[in-house]
């Protein structure tokens, strides 16, 4: 594979087979598109990253999550891009290749970021060696990642899952189905706080100890403890100590932007990108986990979804310029014993301004909660601004779309959180 003809139908190059960088080249060939290559790293085969907690609690196979074959048009191409030729329009692969692009899109996704933990990575280890976590230590962000911890979980009894947001509520909901007795331990004040108000997050917690999770809050792990380079529990902060067969890391992700930045891109946290996700070099489009446009990089499966979507249709001919996303996160926690909670979080979810207003139902009986933010606009009326819901989400198809629309409240938001709907919200992670 060489450089482009420039006779010929432009050849779009998408660097990247997670979820944006599969639905791109889907909706690319949907939109006509004719000279589409894809170039993946990964070994497994296209997967749904909202899926992977139900992987890993056992509820679904491996292959229930993957995602529809791409149309025969597309070029799939198992390689690694390693370099950037901006001047000739052409990406090295770690196998030799040289693919050339007319328009070429970075869909590089996100690293887990590993805390800096004594005892994580050892010293006296010398080359490649030095980056291998002991026996028992996983990230948790791809399938492979759920692979090494289900290979891992026979026999082990006792597991810490350190981070206490979305992913690592979720891994250790996973692991209390799969019947370890879990531990998650999170450094901030209280669960979710990138989603969740204070009170919506002590149901979470009570939630997950009826799940057999014990919670600790305000708590940093400060080592990880190992015999042979083979965990055996976490000391904190403290200097309590906790014993452990399995430790699960999910304390965020951070942009993968090496490649962007070798070849001379602007790279903040993120690869930067404007309105028609174009880098600073306008053959080069970036999207999902590792773009940042306007200053924000989402990191969830939604906006990388809507991102594909627009980009496809520009690459295209379309106007169709993306402004932004709105996030609605959605998490349903089941536990073999007890009924499920379902968990829906948008837009604001605390009051910012003096003229905000909270509107609260709570029912402790039946551990459900509903909260929205409510702002007045320049013209007078009420818009919702944001909101949380545990419990029965009959009501979050309404208001995610009232939200979603930014349009003007017609009655009290009293009566959104009282009225019933079916219409479903989509999951965002």
């Amino acid at each position: 594979m060489t450089a482009t003809d420039s006779t010929a139908e432009p050849r779009i190059v998408v660097i990247g087979g997670g979820m944006a960088g599969h639905r791109l080249a889907q909706q690319l060939t949907a939109h006509g598109a004719r000279r589409v290559t894809l170039l993946a790293e990964e070994e497994q085969a296209p997967y749904n990253r909202v899926l992977l907690a139900e992987v890993l609690a056992g509820r679904y196979a491996p292959d229930i999550a993957a995602l529809a074959a791409l149309p025969p048009q597309v070029e799939c191409h198992r390689a690694r891009a390693v370099r950037i030729d901006r001047e000739h329009r052409l990406v090295q692969c770690d196998d030799g290749a040289a693919v050339g692009y007319d328009h070429l899109v970075l869909a590089t996704g996100s690293n887990p970021v590993l805390p800096p933990l004594r005892g994580l990575f050892d010293d006296a280890l010398t080359g490649s060696e030095r980056h291998e976590l002991p026996a028992g230590v996983f990230a948790f962000r791809t399938m492979a990642d759920c692979e090494l911890i289900d290979r891992h979980l026979p026999g082990v009894r006792q597991a810490v899952v350190v981070g206490g947001g979305l992913l690592g509520v979720s891994a250790a909901r996973a692991l209390a189905a799969r019947g370890v007795q879990v531990v998650l331990a999170h450094q901030g004040e209280h669960l979710m706080e990138r989603h969740l108000d204070e009170e919506s997050a002590g149901l979470l917690r009570a939630h997950l100890a009826e799940l057999g999770v014990e919670v600790h809050t305000e708590c940093r792990v400060r080592s990880a403890l190992t015999e042979d380079r083979r965990i055996t529990g976490v000391e904190l902060a403290d200097g309590f100590r906790l014993d452990a067969e399995l430790l699960v890391i999910a304390t965020g992700v951070r942009p993968r932007t090496g490649l962007a930045a070798a070849a001379g891109l602007e790279v903040r946290r993120g690869i930067v990108v404007d309105d028609r996700l174009r880098t600073s070099d306008p053959a080069v489009h970036a999207v999902g986990d590792c773009a940042e446009h306007r200053g924000t990089v989402y990191g969830l499966a939604g906006p990388a979804l809507a991102q594909a979507d627009h980009l496809a249709r520009l690459l295209c001919g379309q106007d169709a310029p993306y402004r932004g996303s709105r996030l609605l996160t959605r998490l349903t926690l089941a536990g073999p014993d007890s009924a499920p909670l379902d968990l829906a979080a948008f837009g604001e979810t605390s009051p910012s301004g003096p003229g905000d207003r909270v509107v609260r139902l709570a029912d402790a009986s039946r551990g459900t909660y509903r909260k929205v933010i409510v702002r007045r606009d320049d013209l007078g009326g009420d818009r919702l601004v944001g909101g949380v819901l545990l419990g029965d989400l009959g009501t979050v198809g309404d208001l995610a779309g009232t939200w979603e629309g930014d349009e003007a409240l017609s009655a009290h938001p009293l009566h959104l959180l009282t009225t019933q709907s079916t219409t479903p919200g989509g999951p965002s992670r």
